[in-house]
Protein backbone atom coordinates (compact mmCIF):
# COMPACT_ATOMS: atom_id res chain seq x y z
CA UNK A 1 0.00 0.00 0.00
CA UNK A 2 1.70 3.52 -1.01
CA UNK A 3 1.92 5.91 1.67
CA UNK A 4 -0.51 9.26 1.30
CA UNK A 5 -0.44 12.10 3.43
CA UNK A 6 -3.49 14.87 3.77
CA UNK A 7 -3.99 17.96 4.66
CA UNK A 8 -6.55 20.55 4.79
CA UNK A 9 -6.15 23.52 3.01
CA UNK A 10 -7.48 26.68 4.53
CA UNK A 11 -7.73 28.98 1.91
CA UNK A 12 -6.54 29.51 -1.93
CA UNK A 13 -2.85 30.45 -1.16
CA UNK A 14 -2.18 27.40 1.20
CA UNK A 15 -3.95 25.33 -1.18
CA UNK A 16 -1.69 26.53 -3.99
CA UNK A 17 1.64 26.18 -1.81
CA UNK A 18 0.99 22.79 -0.71
CA UNK A 19 0.50 21.70 -4.70
CA UNK A 20 4.14 22.57 -4.97
CA UNK A 21 5.38 19.67 -3.89
CA UNK A 22 5.66 16.91 -6.16
CA UNK A 23 3.10 14.31 -6.16
CA UNK A 24 0.78 16.81 -4.64
CA UNK A 25 -3.18 16.51 -5.99
CA UNK A 26 -6.30 18.31 -4.67
CA UNK A 27 -9.13 16.89 -3.86
CA UNK A 28 -12.66 17.63 -4.07
CA UNK A 29 -15.78 14.85 -4.35
CA UNK A 30 -12.87 12.78 -5.04
CA UNK A 31 -15.36 10.36 -7.37
CA UNK A 32 -13.06 10.41 -10.49
CA UNK A 33 -9.57 10.37 -8.18
CA UNK A 34 -10.86 7.48 -6.29
CA UNK A 35 -11.57 5.48 -9.61
CA UNK A 36 -8.13 6.37 -10.38
CA UNK A 37 -6.55 5.40 -7.25
CA UNK A 38 -7.89 1.89 -7.09
CA UNK A 39 -6.35 1.28 -10.30
CA UNK A 40 -3.47 2.19 -9.82
CA UNK A 41 -3.35 4.56 -12.21
CA UNK A 42 -3.06 7.59 -10.54
CA UNK A 43 -0.22 7.38 -7.15
CA UNK A 44 -0.89 10.71 -5.51
CA UNK A 45 1.57 11.06 -2.52
CA UNK A 46 -0.05 13.92 -1.37
CA UNK A 47 -4.02 15.37 -0.88
CA UNK A 48 -4.40 18.44 -0.86
CA UNK A 49 -8.45 18.61 0.73
CA UNK A 50 -9.74 21.84 -1.21
CA UNK A 51 -13.72 21.44 0.37
CA UNK A 52 -12.80 23.93 3.31
CA UNK A 53 -11.86 26.99 1.46
CA UNK A 54 -14.47 29.81 1.65
CA UNK A 55 -16.54 30.89 -1.19
CA UNK A 56 -16.13 28.16 -3.89
CA UNK A 57 -19.18 26.77 -3.16
CA UNK A 58 -21.24 29.60 -4.56
CA UNK A 59 -23.43 30.54 -7.51
CA UNK A 60 -23.73 34.43 -7.79
CA UNK A 61 -24.75 36.92 -10.51
CA UNK A 62 -21.92 38.68 -12.36
CA UNK A 63 -23.09 42.29 -13.27
CA UNK A 64 -23.06 41.76 -16.78
CA UNK A 65 -25.73 39.03 -16.19
CA UNK A 66 -23.93 35.88 -16.27
CA UNK A 67 -23.19 33.41 -13.63
CA UNK A 68 -20.23 32.15 -11.77
CA UNK A 69 -20.07 29.22 -10.53
CA UNK A 70 -17.34 28.07 -7.73
CA UNK A 71 -15.59 25.24 -8.29
CA UNK A 72 -16.50 23.61 -5.32
CA UNK A 73 -20.65 23.53 -6.34
CA UNK A 74 -21.27 20.40 -6.55
CA UNK A 75 -23.32 19.18 -9.82
CA UNK A 76 -26.25 18.21 -8.45
CA UNK A 77 -26.94 21.31 -6.52
CA UNK A 78 -25.36 23.29 -9.87
CA UNK A 79 -27.88 21.09 -12.02
CA UNK A 80 -31.08 22.71 -10.08
CA UNK A 81 -30.02 25.79 -8.85
CA UNK A 82 -32.83 28.31 -10.38
CA UNK A 83 -30.43 30.51 -12.29
CA UNK A 84 -29.18 27.61 -14.03
CA UNK A 85 -32.57 25.81 -14.86
CA UNK A 86 -33.88 29.43 -16.06
CA UNK A 87 -31.22 30.81 -17.49
CA UNK A 88 -28.56 27.53 -18.82
CA UNK A 89 -31.25 24.80 -19.36
CA UNK A 90 -28.60 23.30 -21.45
CA UNK A 91 -26.16 23.18 -18.41
CA UNK A 92 -29.05 21.56 -16.10
CA UNK A 93 -30.01 18.90 -18.76
CA UNK A 94 -26.05 18.32 -19.33
CA UNK A 95 -25.59 17.95 -15.63
CA UNK A 96 -28.75 15.71 -15.00
CA UNK A 97 -27.64 13.25 -18.05
CA UNK A 98 -24.00 12.50 -15.88
CA UNK A 99 -23.37 9.66 -13.82
CA UNK A 100 -26.04 8.78 -10.60
CA UNK A 101 -27.74 11.06 -8.38
CA UNK A 102 -25.31 9.61 -5.47
CA UNK A 103 -22.51 10.64 -7.71
CA UNK A 104 -23.65 13.90 -9.01
CA UNK A 105 -24.12 14.87 -5.15
CA UNK A 106 -20.70 14.50 -4.13
CA UNK A 107 -18.92 15.61 -7.70
CA UNK A 108 -17.80 19.22 -7.80
CA UNK A 109 -17.82 21.52 -10.87
CA UNK A 110 -14.46 21.74 -10.95
CA UNK A 111 -13.54 18.16 -10.76
CA UNK A 112 -15.65 17.70 -13.30
CA UNK A 113 -13.81 19.88 -15.63
CA UNK A 114 -10.41 17.74 -15.04
CA UNK A 115 -12.30 14.46 -15.18
CA UNK A 116 -10.19 11.72 -17.07
CA UNK A 117 -11.11 9.63 -20.15
CA UNK A 118 -12.82 6.51 -19.77
CA UNK A 119 -10.88 4.55 -22.15
CA UNK A 120 -10.52 0.78 -21.20
CA UNK A 121 -6.95 0.85 -21.83
CA UNK A 122 -5.91 3.86 -19.74
CA UNK A 123 -7.43 2.25 -16.80
CA UNK A 124 -6.52 -1.12 -17.08
CA UNK A 125 -3.09 -1.02 -16.19
CA UNK A 126 -2.58 -4.55 -17.43
CA UNK A 127 -2.13 -3.31 -20.74
CA UNK A 128 1.42 -1.11 -20.31
CA UNK A 129 0.71 0.75 -23.44
CA UNK A 130 -1.15 3.70 -22.82
CA UNK A 131 0.96 6.79 -23.41
CA UNK A 132 -1.67 8.77 -21.24
CA UNK A 133 0.09 6.93 -18.36
CA UNK A 134 3.25 6.38 -19.63
CA UNK A 135 4.12 9.13 -22.57
CA UNK A 136 5.79 6.99 -25.24
CA UNK A 137 5.26 3.86 -24.35
CA UNK A 138 2.60 3.67 -26.96
CA UNK A 139 -1.52 3.48 -27.24
CA UNK A 140 -3.27 -0.69 -26.72
CA UNK A 141 -6.80 1.13 -28.14
CA UNK A 142 -5.16 1.71 -31.73
CA UNK A 143 -5.93 -2.10 -32.19
CA UNK A 144 -8.35 -3.17 -29.22
CA UNK A 145 -11.65 -2.25 -28.74
CA UNK A 146 -12.15 1.15 -29.99
CA UNK A 147 -16.36 1.38 -29.76
CA UNK A 148 -16.26 4.02 -27.55
CA UNK A 149 -13.29 6.30 -29.19
CA UNK A 150 -12.60 9.26 -30.61
CA UNK A 151 -13.39 10.10 -34.66
CA UNK A 152 -12.21 13.51 -34.39
CA UNK A 153 -8.90 15.37 -33.50
CA UNK A 154 -7.16 11.73 -32.39
CA UNK A 155 -3.59 10.29 -33.60
CA UNK A 156 -1.81 7.61 -33.18
CA UNK A 157 -0.30 8.45 -29.61
CA UNK A 158 -4.06 8.55 -28.39
CA UNK A 159 -7.82 8.25 -29.67
CA UNK A 160 -9.24 8.38 -26.08
CA UNK A 161 -12.76 10.70 -25.55
CA UNK A 162 -13.33 13.02 -23.08
CA UNK A 163 -16.31 11.79 -20.75
CA UNK A 164 -18.08 14.60 -19.22
CA UNK A 165 -21.39 15.98 -20.12
CA UNK A 166 -20.79 18.71 -18.33
CA UNK A 167 -18.08 19.80 -20.66
CA UNK A 168 -20.00 19.57 -23.75
CA UNK A 169 -22.49 22.27 -22.40
CA UNK A 170 -19.97 24.44 -22.02
CA UNK A 171 -18.15 24.21 -24.96
CA UNK A 172 -21.73 25.41 -26.61
CA UNK A 173 -21.60 28.01 -23.73
CA UNK A 174 -18.15 29.83 -24.56
CA UNK A 175 -17.68 29.51 -20.85
CA UNK A 176 -14.48 30.85 -19.12
CA UNK A 177 -12.46 29.09 -16.55
CA UNK A 178 -11.00 30.50 -14.17
CA UNK A 179 -7.75 29.74 -11.72
CA UNK A 180 -5.36 30.90 -9.63
CA UNK A 181 -1.39 29.73 -9.23
CA UNK A 182 1.98 30.73 -8.00
CA UNK A 183 1.43 33.61 -10.42
CA UNK A 184 -1.63 34.64 -10.18
CA UNK A 185 -5.27 34.58 -11.47
CA UNK A 186 -5.81 34.07 -14.87
CA UNK A 187 -8.86 33.12 -17.04
CA UNK A 188 -8.67 30.19 -19.86
CA UNK A 189 -11.25 30.70 -22.73
CA UNK A 190 -13.05 27.22 -22.20
CA UNK A 191 -12.29 26.37 -25.98
CA UNK A 192 -8.72 26.37 -24.98
CA UNK A 193 -8.69 24.49 -21.52
CA UNK A 194 -8.72 21.01 -23.00
CA UNK A 195 -6.59 19.92 -24.98
CA UNK A 196 -6.01 17.26 -28.25
CA UNK A 197 -3.60 14.51 -27.81
CA UNK A 198 -0.98 15.86 -30.01
CA UNK A 199 2.38 14.44 -28.76
CA UNK A 200 1.54 14.97 -25.12
CA UNK A 201 -1.91 12.82 -24.20
CA UNK A 202 -0.71 12.80 -20.91
CA UNK A 203 -1.96 16.68 -20.62
CA UNK A 204 -5.69 16.83 -20.51
CA UNK A 205 -5.91 20.26 -19.95
CA UNK A 206 -3.77 23.50 -20.24
CA UNK A 207 -4.25 24.17 -16.68
CA UNK A 208 -0.37 24.68 -15.18
CA UNK A 209 1.44 22.64 -12.62
CA UNK A 210 -0.41 23.60 -9.39
CA UNK A 211 -3.14 25.93 -10.81
CA UNK A 212 -6.17 25.47 -9.10
CA UNK A 213 -9.61 26.39 -10.66
CA UNK A 214 -11.72 28.53 -8.25
CA UNK A 215 -14.89 28.53 -10.89
CA UNK A 216 -16.41 29.21 -14.17
CA UNK A 217 -17.91 31.57 -15.29
CA UNK A 218 -21.22 31.81 -17.68
CA UNK A 219 -21.59 34.95 -20.42
CA UNK A 220 -24.89 36.51 -20.25
CA UNK A 221 -27.38 34.16 -21.41
CA UNK A 222 -28.82 33.83 -25.12
CA UNK A 223 -30.02 30.46 -25.53
CA UNK A 224 -32.42 29.77 -22.75
CA UNK A 225 -35.42 29.36 -24.86
CA UNK A 226 -33.89 27.28 -27.52
CA UNK A 227 -31.36 24.41 -26.36
CA UNK A 228 -31.08 20.60 -26.14
CA UNK A 229 -28.37 18.37 -24.76
CA UNK A 230 -29.12 15.02 -26.28
CA UNK A 231 -27.21 11.78 -25.06
CA UNK A 232 -27.02 8.74 -26.98
CA UNK A 233 -25.78 5.87 -24.94
CA UNK A 234 -25.82 2.41 -24.18
CA UNK A 235 -28.28 2.40 -21.20
CA UNK A 236 -30.08 5.10 -19.65
CA UNK A 237 -28.84 5.11 -16.56
CA UNK A 238 -25.20 5.47 -15.55
CA UNK A 239 -23.35 5.32 -19.35
CA UNK A 240 -21.11 7.24 -20.92
CA UNK A 241 -21.80 9.17 -23.99
CA UNK A 242 -20.94 7.48 -27.36
CA UNK A 243 -22.49 10.69 -28.75
CA UNK A 244 -23.95 13.64 -27.37
CA UNK A 245 -24.81 16.84 -28.97
CA UNK A 246 -25.02 20.58 -26.83
CA UNK A 247 -27.51 22.50 -29.50
CA UNK A 248 -28.37 26.28 -28.59
CA UNK A 249 -30.15 28.52 -30.83
CA UNK A 250 -30.97 32.44 -30.83
CA UNK A 251 -34.29 32.29 -33.18
CA UNK A 252 -35.71 35.33 -35.00
CA UNK A 253 -38.96 33.49 -35.90
CA UNK A 254 -38.59 30.66 -37.88
CA UNK A 255 -34.93 31.55 -38.86
CA UNK A 256 -31.55 30.42 -36.74
CA UNK A 257 -29.94 33.96 -35.88
CA UNK A 258 -27.36 32.28 -34.18
CA UNK A 259 -26.48 28.68 -33.06
CA UNK A 260 -24.15 27.21 -30.78
CA UNK A 261 -23.40 23.13 -30.95
CA UNK A 262 -20.75 20.99 -29.46
CA UNK A 263 -19.97 17.11 -29.17
CA UNK A 264 -19.34 14.48 -26.77
CA UNK A 265 -17.81 11.70 -27.13
CA UNK A 266 -16.06 12.27 -30.54
CA UNK A 267 -12.53 13.83 -29.81
CA UNK A 268 -10.22 14.00 -27.28
CA UNK A 269 -12.08 17.40 -25.64
CA UNK A 270 -15.63 18.72 -26.35
CA UNK A 271 -15.50 19.63 -29.98
CA UNK A 272 -17.48 22.57 -31.06
CA UNK A 273 -18.91 22.03 -34.43
CA UNK A 274 -18.38 25.65 -35.78
CA UNK A 275 -18.95 24.92 -39.60
CA UNK A 276 -22.16 23.43 -38.85
CA UNK A 277 -23.17 26.50 -36.71
CA UNK A 278 -22.36 28.78 -39.69
CA UNK A 279 -24.33 26.57 -41.83
CA UNK A 280 -27.48 26.92 -39.91
CA UNK A 281 -27.24 30.82 -39.48
CA UNK A 282 -29.83 32.42 -41.34
CA UNK A 283 -32.09 29.20 -42.59
CA UNK A 284 -34.99 27.88 -41.38
CA UNK A 285 -34.64 24.33 -39.55
CA UNK A 286 -36.01 22.26 -42.21
CA UNK A 287 -34.55 18.58 -42.37
CA UNK A 288 -32.28 19.02 -45.69
CA UNK A 289 -30.67 21.90 -44.04
CA UNK A 290 -30.26 20.63 -40.74
CA UNK A 291 -28.84 17.37 -42.57
CA UNK A 292 -26.68 19.34 -44.61
CA UNK A 293 -25.23 21.86 -41.87
CA UNK A 294 -24.81 18.17 -39.79
CA UNK A 295 -22.34 16.44 -42.08
CA UNK A 296 -19.94 19.39 -41.86
CA UNK A 297 -19.13 18.52 -38.52
CA UNK A 298 -17.53 15.06 -39.67
CA UNK A 299 -15.57 16.13 -42.03
CA UNK A 300 -12.30 14.85 -41.45
CA UNK A 301 -13.46 11.89 -39.62
CA UNK A 302 -11.35 9.09 -38.81
CA UNK A 303 -13.35 6.05 -37.80
CA UNK A 304 -11.54 3.00 -36.99
CA UNK A 305 -13.05 -0.96 -36.96
CA UNK A 306 -15.32 -0.77 -33.89
CA UNK A 307 -17.02 2.79 -33.85
CA UNK A 308 -17.04 4.11 -37.69
CA UNK A 309 -20.93 4.03 -36.64
CA UNK A 310 -19.95 7.14 -34.70
CA UNK A 311 -20.12 9.39 -37.87
CA UNK A 312 -23.56 8.53 -39.07
CA UNK A 313 -24.98 8.04 -35.02
CA UNK A 314 -23.11 11.70 -34.73
CA UNK A 315 -25.04 13.25 -37.63
CA UNK A 316 -28.26 11.92 -36.85
CA UNK A 317 -27.91 13.52 -32.99
CA UNK A 318 -27.18 16.90 -34.47
CA UNK A 319 -30.19 16.75 -36.29
CA UNK A 320 -32.73 15.62 -33.55
CA UNK A 321 -31.01 17.90 -30.78
CA UNK A 322 -30.91 21.00 -33.34
CA UNK A 323 -34.77 19.93 -34.28
CA UNK A 324 -35.77 19.82 -30.70
CA UNK A 325 -33.57 23.21 -29.62
CA UNK A 326 -35.69 24.91 -32.43
CA UNK A 327 -39.11 23.33 -31.22
CA UNK A 328 -40.07 20.38 -33.56
CA UNK A 329 -42.18 17.96 -32.35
Amino acid sequence: MDAISYQRAADIGSAIQAASQPGTVFIGGGTNLLDLMKGGVARPVRLVDITHIGGLDTITALPDGGLRIGALVRNSDAANHAWVRERYPLLSQAFLAGASAQLRNMATVGGNLMQRTRCYYFYDTAFPQCNKRKPGSGCAALEGNTRIHAILGANDQCIATNPSDMNVALAALDAVVRVSGRDGERTIPFAQFHRLPGDRPDLDTTLLPGELITSVDLPPPLFAAHSKYLKVRDRASYAFALVSVAAALQMDGNTVKSARIALGGVAHKPWRAKATEAALVGRTLDRSTLQNAAALAVQGAKPRRDNAFKVTLAQRAIVRAVEQAGGAA
